[in-house]
């Protein structure tokens, strides 16, 4: 037997004995006096109904209320002596098959009645097991008794307390029945959320298929929800633990490779071997490490920094930036194409400044690693949002791992031959900047050219004047 089911039985039995002694103890000493105080209102009732009649009337319906009301009544003239009273009402008394062994009234309990008052006595008759209740009152110079017997109660509350007892066994019989039932429909499913709780507090995502069809199986669900997204938080943090060793791993080489450099020149500097060119190589391989350490420090600020958003123009960003790198792109050889199908006027909510390092580094990113001859630049207004997008020629294969390109300090492989090499971090700031910005981002590869493409929601503007 589970805790619960013991725990539930022990205190049920519990309740049942407190009612079953509260039971018993009403029924042995407050249920008699409660009987007898509702006897004695009853009877003082009718007597007070009675007092109201004439005496003649009284006489002719004795029969009618006695059975009616359920009492036996008798009556005697006050003129006539105590003992002659006493005698008369026990004669009419046995008539009617009330057999008292005592039965008087006094000088006093007779003067009351002369004067008006009603006088109340009950008449103990052990032998025969019961009381004879009475109330006396005089109408019109008589006295009439007006009683009812009263059998005693404590064998009749005996054999309640005995029923009762029985009903508290059977109770308890059924009561160990039910808690197999509990222990079938609450117990069990409740060792299920137990040891799914406990699987998963051993990072082991498990589901429970619980259909009670009450709190149980809502808690069942929770579970199952709690599950799935603990299971999707730790793959994504074991994810993560991944790339960081990935980064330790690639930031150290990328900082050791100049670091040797610059050792292996202070060395030659040292022995008097300098052609005259190992200061300016100890001076770029620092540049390099200088500017590497800026890029991460602005990737390291960018993930904590407060955005400033702003209603921004981004027909006008866009129009700048494009002017600005006109020349370089045709320093490079390269034609860049420009399709705008923007508004004269459009509005996103964004931060300026990081909006214009996005679209710097994929212009950059577009005119270094491009294997063609032209960069194809496009915007226009997508149902309720801006989108950008710049594509140029490739020659990585669809196949290659154009997902883990986000991560810091990745490179694809055919870019390191080129000589505009960067140090893989201006995509992931690229990426944080987008992901603070709530934009949809991505990149698709396709007939040997990359397409990066972002999209920001839209504010305002003259969206209504585009063609």
């Amino acid at each position: 037997m589970s805790k619960l089911s013991r725990k539930l039985i022990i205190r049920i039995t519990a309740a049942l004995c407190v009612v079953f002694v509260l039971s018993f103890a009403v029924n042995t000493y407050f249920l008699p006096e409660f009987f007898l105080y509702q006897k004695k209102n009853k009877l003082a009732e009718l007597t007070s109904d009675l007092s109201s009649m004439p005496y003649e009337q009284m006489v002719q319906q004795i029969g009618a209320i006695e059975d009616q009301y359920q009492v036996t009544i008798a009556y005697a003239s006050l003129s006539e002596t105590v003992d002659d009273v006493n005698n008369e009402l026990l004669l009419q008394l046995k008539r009617k098959g009330i057999a008292l062994g005592k039965f008087w009234l006094t000088d006093e309990s007779i003067a009351k009645l002369q004067e008006g008052k009603r006088v109340n006595k009950i008449y103990d008759q052990t032998k025969l097991k019961s009381s004879f209740l009475v109330n006396f009152l005089a109408i019109d110079g008589s006295v009439f008794a007006v009683g009812e017997s009263i059998s005693h109660s404590s064998e009749t509350i005996q054999i309640v307390n005995r029923f009762n007892l029985y009903i508290w066994l059977g109770m308890l019989l059924l009561l160990i029945l039910l808690s197999a039932l509990f222990t079938t429909r609450i117990v069990k499913p409740l060792g299920k959320l137990n040891e799914t709780a406990e699987a998963i507090s051993n990072l082991k995502f498990n589901n429970v298929d619980i259909r009670t069809g009450d709190e149980i199986e809502s808690l069942a669900n929770s579970i199952n929800r709690m599950s799935d997204k603990l299971e999707e938080t730790h793959k994504s943090l074991e994810a993560k633990n991944t790339n960081l060793r990935t980064f330790i791993a690639d930031i150290s080489h990328e900082l050791k490779t100049p670091l040797s450099l610059i050792r292996v020149y202070a060395s030659g500097l040292q022995d008097g071997l300098d052609d005259g060119t190992y200061a300016d190589v100890i001076r770029q391989q620092s540049e390099e490490m200088s500017v590497l350490i800026d890029r991460l420090l602005e990737l390291s600020r960018l993930q904590e920094e407060t955005y400033h958003f702003e209603p921004v123009d981004f027909k006008e960003v866009l129009g700048k930036l494009l002017d600005a790198y006109r020349i370089a792109y045709q320093q490079q050889g390269l034609e860049l194409e420009t399709e705008d199908r923007l508004p004269a006027v459009v509005w996103v909510t964004a931060d300026r400044k990081k909006l214009e390092s996005v679209l710097h580094n994929w212009l950059t990113n577009a005119m270094k690693y491009t294997t063609g001859n032209r960069v194809s630049v496009s915007a226009e207004v997508k149902g309720d949002a801006i989108y950008f997008e710049i594509v140029n020629e490739t020659d990585i294969d669809e196949d290659a791992r154009w997902d883990l390109i986000w991560e810091p300090f990745y490179v694809m492989e055919s870019s390191r031959s080129k000589k505009f090499s960067g140090t893989g971090l201006g995509l992931s700031i690229v990426r944080t900047v987008l992901q603070n910005h709530h934009s949809s981002f991505g990149l698709t590869v396709r007939d040997g050219k990359v397409a990066f493409y972002f999209s920001l929601p839209f504010v305002g503007g003259q969206k209504d004047k585009q063609s």
